[in-house]
């Protein structure tokens, strides 16, 4: 699929909304020092958390954890190219739902649209990532106990009917960008309950001449260094994410929800990506 010049250009329509300058790229592409600038990022946004974000309402936090994210993208060389209306979902209220290929998805994500993810309760235990995710508004999930499962889709169906917008990544896991993975049912019965809608979003990540950057995956036995260190190496990622026509869930199952979902997202992709539909 083409990326059409209005793309970028919605791209940074975006950022003048939100009254926020486009981090640049690093015009330095040694891994080592994009090494450095990550941890540094990383330590001024642990500081943010600690000191300011007391004083801040949600949505100054929300433009606070999107600008950080789009900085930790640009000292990674990764650009974001947005195809659709982000601004439309979490103005209206609803359920985002995503391919997972990469930790960055998170970022990406958090980059061009102000939500809240649904996340394994694993997360909050990682190292300053973890303690960011909770600053962030992340609702965590304990997958081994059915009783939090249920807590949780009340606690999801309350934000929807407030007009929230939440994410989540109905696979359950990372793939390695060559396939998509069947999604879990019972993750769409918030958004069943609250009657929301849901915004399928492709995420693919790509190299600068067009063809799929298996680097970018975070999947398997692989550990958070070690993907790091393999996207620091890369001199440039391209990243598309494209929000899909959204699917109403008035009358519809769960099953039937995340059926629609699933195809929608399978079906956009391309042969370049080197992802295609089953």
């Amino acid at each position: 699929m083409s990326i059409r010049p209005a793309a970028r250009q919605s791209r940074a329509a975006a950022w003048i909304i939100r009254g926020i300058t486009p981090p640049r790229n690093p015009v330095v592409n040694f891994p080592a020092l994009k090494l450095l600038r990550v941890a540094v990022h990383v330590l001024a946004g642990s500081l943010t958390v600690l000191t300011l974000f007391p004083r801040l309402d949600r949505a100054a936090r929300a433009r606070r954890v999107g600008l950080w994210s789009a900085k930790l993208l640009a000292i990674l060389a990764v650009e974001v190219e947005v195809e659709g209306d982000p601004d439309a979902a979490h103005r209206a209220g609803a359920l985002l739902v995503a391919n997972h290929v990469s930790w960055m998805d998170i970022y990406v994500i958090f980059s061009v649209a102000r939500t809240r993810f649904i996340s394994k309760a694993e997360v909050r235990g990682w190292p300053v990532i973890g303690w960011l995710a909770e600053a962030a508004g992340t609702l965590f999930l304990t997958r081994e106990k059915k009783s939090d499962a249920m807590r949780l889709n009340r606690m999801m169906a309350t934000h929807l009917r407030e007009g929230d917008c939440l994410t989540l990544f109905p696979e359950g896991t990372t793939s390695d960008g060559g396939e998509l993975l069947p999604f879990y049912p019972s993750l769409f019965q918030p958004a069943v309950d609250a009657e929301a809608q849901v915004w399928p979003v492709r995420i693919r990540y790509l190299t600068p001449d067009g063809a799929r950057c298996r680097e970018a995956a975070y999947h398997g036995d692989m550990s958070l260094v070690e993907s790091l260190l393999r996207i620091a190496r890369l001199k440039a990622v391209r990243v598309e994410v494209d929000f899909l026509p959204p699917i109403s869930s008035k009358g519809m199952r769960r099953r039937e929800l995340a059926a629609a979902a699933e195809a929608a997202i399978r079906e956009g992709f391309a042969p370049s990506s080197g992802l295609l539909p089953k």
